[in-house]
């Protein structure tokens, strides 16, 4: 199908996905809600959709900022609001004199209550804060079983979606040329890497492309392209602008603040 030409073939098992929500939402002509979905799979189901006279979507995940975001695909007649997406706001109320909470201590606690990825939004953290959304037909279900994270007791507490922590997404751009898009060479000029250590994370599984893990060096970079590497943060290829008269290319990136 031509459909495919235009994503990697590793999206074309998500692509079917969509197809089917699709296919779904105009044979009974009633919504679909998908789970939490990242940005680059938000495209996809956006491309996929497209401007179909049939089947509409539309996205929201708790609040304007957010990245991770529920996918509501409906027929025409229906309107969409944010109550539609079913969509729980907890606040972590922990100890915090006594113990500091990053991200990804968040994160792993949410994983080990044995649910999808998908049934949680952004993990917010801000200045000892914590809070994060998660679909509401497992709200309970958290509450009742997430008494912990690492070693320290927590207690959560519901809140309105309005009381969501206000955070930025701030990029620190720059223009920089590098001798080839595979993502080593791209990794190594964002995070000012030796091309060797760049190898060596992504071969070691700790390099994201587009909220996935990549683990082959030689990977193509492209427009639109969001790369993390733990414990180094998160950059973006905003643009790839051509070559240089010394044949590398001039490309666009910019590192999260």
């Amino acid at each position: 199908m031509e459909l495919y030409q235009h994503f990697r073939k590793e999206e074309h098992q998500f692509i079917d996905q969509v197809l089917e929500w699709k296919e779904t939402v105009g044979r009974q002509y009633a919504p679909k809600l998908t789970d939490f979905l990242d940005p680059r799979e938000q495209q996809i189901v956006q491309s996929v959709v497209g401007s179909d006279g049939d089947v509409r979507v539309s996205f929201f995940g708790g609040a304007p900022f957010v990245e991770r975001k529920r996918a509501l695909l409906y027929p025409p007649y229906f309107e969409a609001d944010e109550g539609e997406y079913d969509i729980a706001l907890f606040a972590v109320r922990y100890p915090g004199k006594f113990v500091s909470l990053e991200h990804r201590d968040v994160l792993g606690a949410l994983m080990s209550l044995g649910l999808r990825r998908g049934k949680f939004g952004d993990i917010l953290v801000m200045g000892g804060e914590i809070q994060f959304f998660t679909a509401a037909e497992v709200a309970d279900y958290v509450r009742l079983h997430l008494g912990a994270i690492g070693k320290a007791p927590v207690s959560l507490e519901q809140l309105p979606l309005s009381a969501a922590i206000p955070l930025e997404d701030a990029w620190q751009e720059e223009t920089a040329t590098v001798s080839s898009l595979r993502l080593d060479a791209v990794l190594a000029q964002a995070f000012r890497l030796a091309r060797e250590r760049a190898k060596a994370l992504i071969e070691s599984g700790l390099v994201k492309v587009n909220w996935k893990v990549v683990d082959k060096p030689d990977f193509l970079c492209g427009p639109g392209d969001v790369l993390s590497a733990r414990g180094f943060g998160r950059c973006k290829l905003f643009s790839v602008e051509g070559m240089t008269k010394k044949e590398r290319w001039r490309i666009r990136l910019g590192r999260q603040k």
